[in-house]
C-alpha cells in the first residue's frame, strides 16, 4: 500500500502570531512525500537529519480518522529550506497527509486534510498558531486569509504575480519565536488583517514586514530595496529569516542582483495557484 503526493510551498501576506489571523499565498516550490504502510503496527519517518515527528503524526491522525491500525514509512523530499519562513513545516504535512490518504485509496476535502497537518503541528510543537493560513495556500494555491484561532478559511483568490525569495544563510524556528513581542503588535497586525479581506495583499504584506521585522529584531534592508525595484508587496515570511517580495513591472532581474549583494540565496518563482496533488 503505496502513496505519493506532491504539493507547493507558500509565502507571508500576514503572521498569524500577533493576533492569530493570517495571510499567505502559494508559491511554486515543491515537497513530496512517499508513504508505505504495513502491518508492522510503527510509522517511521525515513528522512535523514530531520525531525520527523510532524510527519509521524500526520500520517498517524490520517490512519486514525479512518480506524485503520496500520504501520509503515513515510518519507519526503522538498525544495524548501528548513526553518527559513517558507512553510516547509506546512508543506511536509499536508504531502504526508495527502500521500497517506492515496495509500489508503480514501479522499477527502483539502481544507480537512490540511487542518489534520494543523493539529499534527500543534501536537509535535512546531508552530504557535497552528499555521492555518500557511498549510491553506500550500493546499489549495492561490492567496489565502484564516482566522487561526478559530480555525476558518475567511477568504481565498487567485493571484498572478512573480516571487523573489531571498533565503539568508541562517535558519529561526518558528517555535523559537519571542510571542510576547510579536502580540505587542497585534493593533497593526489588525490593519494588515483588514487590508488584506479587502484584497490589498500587497500594501498588507508590507506593513507586516515592517511590523514583525521591528518586533524580532531583524533587518527591514532587505524590503526597502524591494520597494525600491518596484515591488507591489515586499516582507519578512512567517517569522524570517527569508523575506519575500512579489513583482510585476519587469524590475525583478535588478532586485535579484541587489538581494544578492545580501548575501544567502535568492530563488525566483511565481505565485501557485493550483490545488496540491496526490500519486
Amino acid at each position: 500500500m503505496r502513496g505519493r503526493a506532491t504539493v507547493m510551498g507558500a509565502a507571508t501576506v500576514l503572521n498569524a502570531v500577533a493576533a492569530w489571523k493570517g495571510s499567505a499565498f502559494g508559491i511554486e516550490l515543491k515537497t513530496s512525500a512517499e508513504v508505505v504502510l504495513d502491518r508492522s503496527g510503527v510509522i517511521k519517518g525515513d528522512i535523514p537529519g530531520v525531525d520527523t515527528r510532524l510527519v509521524e503524526s500526520c500520517v498517524k491522525m490520517v490512519l486514525d480518522y479512518f480506524d485503520q491500525d496500520f504501520g509503515g514509512t513515510v518519507r519526503t523530499k522538498s525544495e524548501i529550506p528548513v526553518a527559513s519562513g517558507l512553510k516547509s513545516s506546512s508543506t511536509a504535512a499536508n504531502a504526508a497527509v495527502l500521500a497517506t490518504l492515496d495509500a489508503l485509496g480514501e479522499e477527502m476535502d483539502l481544507l480537512e486534510a490540511a487542518k489534520i497537518g494543523v493539529a499534527a503541528a500543534k501536537l509535535v510543537g512546531v508552530t504557535i498558531t497552528g499555521a492555518l493560513d500557511d498549510a491553506c495556500a500550500s493546499m489549495l494555491g492561490g492567496v489565502v486569509v484564516t482566522d487561526n484561532k478559530n480555525m476558518l478559511l475567511l477568504r481565498r483568490e487567485e493571484l498572478e504575480s512573480e516571487v523573489l525569495l531571498l533565503i539568508p544563510d541562517r535558519k529561526l524556528f518558528s517555535r523559537d519565536t519571542d510571542v510576547k513581542r510579536s502580540r505587542l503588535i497585534s493593533p497593526l497586525a489588525e490593519v494588515a488583517f483588514d487590508l488584506a479581506m479587502r484584497g490589498d495583499y500587497g500594501r498588507a504584506m508590507t506593513l507586516n514586514g515592517f511590523i514583525y521585522c521591528g518586533a524580532l529584531g531583524l533587518p527591514i534592508e532587505p524590503m526597502i530595496m524591494a520597494l525600491e525595484h518596484g515591488a507591489w508587496g515586499a516582507s519578512l515570511s512567517g517569522t524570517g529569516p527569508s523575506y519575500a517580495a512579489l513583482m510585476d513591472d519587469g524590475h525583478i532581474d535588478e532586485l535579484e542582483a541587489a538581494w544578492l549583494g545580501l548575501g544567502g540565496r535568492v530563488i525566483r518563482t511565481n505565485v501557485n495557484n493550483k490545488e496540491a496533488s496526490i500519486g
